[in-house]
């Protein structure tokens, strides 16, 4: 099953620069290990030492945010795209 990741910039070092990736899991979870193995460091830059998303990254599956889905148990489907949404903060 393929996914389409839209990786945000600061994340396409671990990429070769590329700003969308496929790669495939069956949820969210399953996702984000098959990135590390495809791109090796990434997964330090997403999940937090517990291996949830961290607090500044939002992802989202097909323009739904995830915290309002399953959060890291949601389904994936095979031609989903995943954003991984980098939070803006300032005034």
């Amino acid at each position: 099953m393929a996914v389409k990741v839209l990786i945000p910039t600061p994340l396409q070092k671990f990429t070769n620069n590329q700003a969308t990736i496929e790669c495939s899991g069956s949820n969210i979870d399953e996702l984000i290990d098959a990135l590390e193995i495809n791109c090796p460091g990434i997964k330090a830059r997403i999940c937090d030492e517990t291996g949830k998303p961290r607090r500044f990254l939002n992802l989202y599956v097909n323009s739904e945010d995830i915290r309002f889905l399953d959060n890291t148990d949601t389904s994936l489907q095979d031609g989903d795209e995943v954003s991984i949404v980098p939070a803006v903060a300032g005034g």
